[in-house]
């Protein structure tokens, strides 16, 4: 299913197709120039995931509350928070970093000349 051109998401953006195989949707990231698609469909609670904030992983070298600890955020824009209640899901594979167990729906993604292209089976 073509869902747009690869010039509507630039890096760093997303778009909300709906609907996409029922009502939720999905989301098309655009990270750092490779595209995944997301089911719009938190597996937590079924909140609208790709609503939710960007970020990354955050790391430390000790618990932030100890002097001259570093802190830094590696990947931004790797990881979308369901806004719901703050669930963390990697878009390139819908992996849930709170229960690894736990994973979104992903679908495969490719470029076609211009278009973004969702795959999906029927």
């Amino acid at each position: 299913v073509v869902v747009g051109k690869v010039s509507e998401i630039p890096p760093g953006e997303r778009k909300i197709v709906v609907p996409f195989r029922g009502r939720a949707g999905i989301g098309v990231f655009n990270v750092n120039g490779s595209f995944y698609a997301v089911r719009n469909i938190c597996p937590h609670k079924n909140g609208p995931i790709c609503t939710g904030e960007l970020s990354g992983r955050v790391t430390t070298d000790a618990p932030p509350s100890i002097h001259d600890a570093t802190i830094s955020v590696d990947g931004l824009g790797e990881i979308l928070r369901c806004p719901w209640h703050q669930w963390a899901f990697e878009i390139a594979t819908g992996r849930c970093l709170v229960d690894p167990e736990v994973r979104a729906k992903t679908y495969p993604v490719k470029i076609d000349g211009g278009d973004v292209v969702v795959e999906y089976e029927g």
